[in-house]
């Protein structure tokens, strides 16, 4: 991941992401960091939007919840899709990229004459641990 100069809240909303076990809300993350200063949600959605937009964090659209990017060595924000699965029994999530989905998406839309902005895949079920 190339470097970025990040502000205070930033990394302290990176930092809170990246040390969680799993998804959080942005008011869970305001709740984790209101005794380094953050008072509003809007701090935190502010902090969120610029670390989404530079691909070190991901929203999770089923869940309103975010994620630190699971591939730090790596720029995100170039990928066309992101997929996830998501744990119902224990809440993991692992991220991965897939291009053969991507190429399949892009092309059922191009067909139908439509341009997606951003694609997300999210699967729910169980990982190998819950279905023991």
């Amino acid at each position: 991941m190339a470097a970025r100069k990040l502000t205070r809240n930033q990394t302290l909303v990176f930092d809170c992401l990246a040390e969680s076990e799993g998804p959080m809300s942005a008011y869970t993350i305001l709740d984790r960091l209101r005794d380094h200063g953050f008072k509003a949600p809007l701090q935190v959605y502010r902090a969120l939007d610029k670390l989404t937009e530079a691909g070190m964090v991901h929203r999770l659209e089923s869940m309103n919840a975010y994620v630190a990017c699971a591939h730090p060595d790596e720029d995100c924000s170039h990928h066309g899709m992101t997929a996830f699965a998501i744990c119902e029994g224990c809440g993991a999530v692992i991220e991965f990229h897939a291009h053969e989905i991507e190429h399949a998406l892009a092309a059922l839309a191009e067909g139908r004459k439509f341009k997606p902005e951003r694609m997300t895949v999210e699967m729910r079920g169980l990982c190998e641990d819950c279905r023991r």
